[in-house]
């Protein structure tokens, strides 16, 4: 784990026991500070690690606090915690400020922190494959993969790749990243900011942190990211710029030319060979739940696009595709399909499940022929028997998973299955 004589002698309150809370707590103690940790979960409170101690930071004096560190998921714009830690001077933060806090102790490392709305995540996995295949010492952390303070530390020369939602750069206030990077913003999360405006400037707030000489790359192909990359000198990049993708079978479609992009200038940026990045690009297997390639079955390719949570994030899917028998639906973050119509003429037909099922099918319906499904399963089975040799099942829901699993990470997986039992 990464610790640090940083925190030695500090007392630090955790809200929020799930694993990045768990690692925090661990890495504190391992740190020799004292931890106070709370969850509201009975089960969550009961794998606190021995060592610290349990109360409640809403109840428990903060007088003291060297600081608040609070799980991504607690919605500080509305929590009373954000009161209660203003009021007794503490500051709130979360476990990448940890680790920025700790950087200074680590072997000579560079960081990379990307954000966006969408993309985030195959942009962080892409740039650490292309830099573990370069041979370059690498980790991905933040929103992604292992918490990052339960990661052991990189030897000298090293790159932590972090995906970082906006969520997290609220709760950091000093993370002056070697390379930060910002992909795309469209409404999304809107519940915890004040507004469209508030949201775009949590994302840009990662370049704020940076030092003078650090690389700022920024994909401006929307009107939000254009107007922040004409207040910096950021190297620009845009889908535009992939000419050719057919060599990386694992990036299909424009958002993953954006992403593309995006991390071939990160890689240029820690001195990566043109060689170098191709050789990484060509053999990036993708991730679970983005566009992943699940069977192809009597000439049909079944494609497991589940992390696609909003209509943004399901458009370019619509877009890689000519021909899609498209399933979606579950809990809307929006009454409309507008970001994807540009795309309704690959879709030969839709199948709806979830709580969106009706209001979506009675959207669609004038443009290709909809099934109400309403379970997952049940969608599978109908696009499947209507399918034709080279079209594709695509699962790209354009909502989130919460009205019938866990996550999206769940709803992948029944998705899986079902293309398994056919």
């Amino acid at each position: 784990m990464i610790a640090s004589a940083a925190f030695a002698g500090k007392h630090y309150a955790v809200l929020g026991l799930a694993r990045s809370g768990l690692a925090t707590v661990r890495a504190l103690l391992a740190s020799g500070a004292r931890v106070t940790a709370w969850d509201g979960n009975a089960d969550a409170r009961a794998r606190l690690p021995g060592g610290a101690a349990l109360a409640d930071p809403l109840e428990a004096d903060l007088a003291g606090l060297a600081g608040v560190v609070v799980s991504p998921g607690v919605p500080i714009n509305r929590h009373p915690i954000a009161d209660r830690a203003r009021a007794a001077g503490v500051p709130l933060i979360g476990d990448i400020e940890l680790f920025a806090e700790a950087r200074a102790a680590l072997p000579p490392h560079r960081v990379v922190g990307i954000t966006g709305t969408n993309g985030k995540s195959t942009t962080t996995a892409l740039t650490h494959h292309i830099l573990a295949t370069a041979g370059v010492p690498s980790l991905m952390g933040g929103n992604i993969g292992l918490p990052i303070l339960a990661q052991e530390p990189l030897p000298a020369g090293g790159v932590y790749v972090l995906e970082l939602s906006s969520y997290q750069i609220d709760l950091t206030r000093s993370l002056d990243c070697d390379v930060a990077v910002l992909l795309n913003i469209t409404p999304d999360h809107l519940d915890r900011y004040d507004g469209f405006a508030g949201y775009a400037a949590s994302k840009e707030r990662l370049f704020a942190m940076q030092s003078p000489g650090r690389t700022a790359v920024i994909a401006t192909d929307d009107a939000e990211t254009q107007r922040i990359a004409a207040t910096l000198a950021p190297v620009r990049v845009s889908a535009a710029d992939i000419a050719d993708q057919t060599r990386w079978p694992a990036l299909q479609g424009p958002h993953n030319a954006q992403n593309a992009a995006a991390a071939i200038a990160v890689c240029r940026a820690l001195g990566l060979g043109d060689d170098a990045i191709e050789a990484g690009l060509a053999s990036y297997p993708g991730l679970p739940h983005r566009m992943e390639r699940v069977a192809v079955k009597n000439g049909v390719l079944f494609v497991n696009d589940s992390k696609a949570t909003n209509p943004t994030s399901t458009a370019p899917a619509l877009a890689a595709y000519p021909a899609v028998r498209w399933i979606l639906g579950g809990r809307a973050k929006t009454g409309d399909l507008d970001a994807c119509a540009p795309h309704f003429g690959h879709v030969r037909s839709a199948y709806t499940i979830g709580e969106a099922g009706a209001i979506y099918a009675a959207l669609l319906a004038p443009h290709f022929p909809v099934t109400e499904c309403g379970v997952l399963e049940e969608a599978v089975r109908r696009a499947a028997n209507d399918a034709e040799p080279g079209d594709v099942v695509l699962l790209s829901p354009a909502c989130a998973s919460f009205d019938q699993y866990s996550d999206f990470e769940a709803r992948g997986a029944a998705f899986r299955a079902a293309v398994g039992a056919i």
